[in-house]
């Protein structure tokens, strides 16, 4: 049972990428991704505390992140992990996130507000399995994969359950849009159920007015997982604008 993040590194060379899963994913859903971006990255995944010791608000979650982890070039973020990864932006941990399907207010989902708060029970009732997973990817994820995006097992949902019920007003994401140096991407599926292409204009309005949108055909609320080619992709040709002025990035400094 983990008590504190912890970070799984893939190795290569180059800039340093963290990814941070959603709120029951685990890091393990970013493998394609992470394997994509390491012939050019160094990158890597974190997983979140479990039981109990996730009840803590995404502003100490990214304390915990930063702890173990350290500064890094860009962060890919997840659904719940861009709450995570807003702090690291505005504690300057980072010099840009790539927000993947993700929300910085509960009011940019839309009539999904409330769900968000009963995310717990849906979890630890609902027993997600592979049709969630399916709904998620916009496409059949097979049983024994569902669990790299979806809680499925009693630790993963209990968990949840603490996670979300950590979430308060003054924990959520701080202010981004005058945050100076940083850089963001929205990449948003075309097909996302859970965070709908609907809520990108409403995070783009709380983030820089050169932050540029990127819609993937097909892809749902986990692009990262089933269309890691096209992630890496869009990443890599973003990468030189996040570095300008210091091409080698972090990890080679």
């Amino acid at each position: 049972m983990r008590r504190k993040v912890v970070e799984t590194v893939a190795g290569g060379v180059g800039p340093r990428i963290v990814c941070l899963p959603g709120l029951g994913a685990r890091g393990q859903g970013f493998a394609a991704l992470v394997d994509a971006l390491r012939p050019w990255a160094a990158p890597s995944w974190v997983d979140y505390p479990e039981s109990r010791w996730a009840a803590v608000g995404p502003d100490r979650l990214a304390a915990e992140v930063l702890s173990q982890v350290g500064p890094v070039d860009l962060v890919v973020a997840s659904s719940y992990g861009g709450l995570v990864a807003a702090h690291l932006a505005h504690a300057g941990a980072t010099r840009a996130v790539a927000f993947v399907g993700s929300f910085l207010r509960p009011a940019h989902l839309g009539w999904r507000e409330p769900l968000l708060f009963r995310m717990g029970e849906m979890a630890l009732w609902g027993r997600p399995g592979p049709l969630t997973a399916s709904i998620a990817a916009a496409g059949w994820v097979r049983s024994e994969r569902a669990a790299e995006i979806v809680p499925t097992t009693l630790l993963e949902r209990e968990t949840v359950r603490y996670r979300v019920g950590a979430l308060r007003p003054e924990t959520l994401a701080p202010p981004l849009a005058e945050r100076s140096g940083l850089k963001y991407l929205v990449i948003q599926g075309e097909r996302d159920f859970l965070v709908p292409p609907s809520t990108a204009p409403k995070l783009l309005r709380d983030l820089p007015p050169e932050t540029r949108l990127v819609t993937l055909p097909d892809a749902g609320h986990v692009p990262y997982f089933s269309h890691p080619g096209a992630v890496a992709e869009l990443l890599k040709g973003w990468l030189p604008e996040v570095l300008h002025g210091n091409g080698e990035g972090r990890a080679s400094s």
